[in-house]
């Protein structure tokens, strides 16, 4: 499911799209995999029974309702939780019945702080923790190829400064562009 294009402001392009890591995703597999192997087997265990047609429909029913609650609701949840990074703002949007979505712009972007534990490392995951001017720290869980996400969101932001000739504490330079006292900076350097 991509990123709804409306949401974006005009000039605006999607540079990064994340769904959560698929870590997320196992134990909704492993749940899969016992519900169907579980009901088959205990199926076939009943059938000898003599009110197996009931203990069949009983089974089913479970295995039913395991597997949407277990393994459907969270695989939507997963496709549904988007963490996207475009030229203008970072937005993170999730939910599946119940929407919520934030919206930070590059140049409200303070600070950034990365938390990867242990199995992070391994399979290529973490936290990345993102301050704002005006917010309180937003920590966007289970992003996959953090070290990415986290030196393109540094391009941008020093993209988005160079753009609007801002300095790293947030206030415009004294000095506008195209000033006959400072040299003309064009990013990237041309050759």
């Amino acid at each position: 499911m991509a990123y709804p294009d409306n949401l974006l402001s005009r000039g605006e392009s999607v540079v990064l799209h994340k769904h959560p890591h698929w870590k997320v995703l196992i134990l909704p597999t492993v749940a899969f995999v016992v519900f169907i192997g579980g009901g088959f087997a205990l199926a076939a265990i009943l059938r000898n029974w003599s009110h197996h047609g009931i203990a069949w429909i009983a089974i089913a029913v479970v295995a039913v309702i395991g597997l949407i609650l277990l393994t459907l609701v969270p695989f939507i949840r997963w496709r549904t939780e988007h963490f996207v990074i475009t030229n203008f703002h970072v937005f993170f949007r999730t939910g599946i019945l119940h929407r919520r979505e934030h919206q930070i712009p590059l140049g409200h972007i303070q600070n950034m702080e990365t938390s990867v534990p242990f199995w992070g490392r391994l399979l290529g995951y973490g936290s990345l923790i993102v301050e704002s001017a005006a917010d309180q720290p937003l920590e966007f869980e289970n992003v996959a190829s953090l070290a990415k996400v986290q030196s393109t969101l540094n391009q941008l932001i020093m993209d988005d400064r160079n753009r609007y000739n801002v300095g790293s504490d947030g206030v415009p330079n004294a000095a506008p562009r195209g000033r006959s006292d400072q040299p003309d900076q064009t990013y990237p350097p041309q050759q």
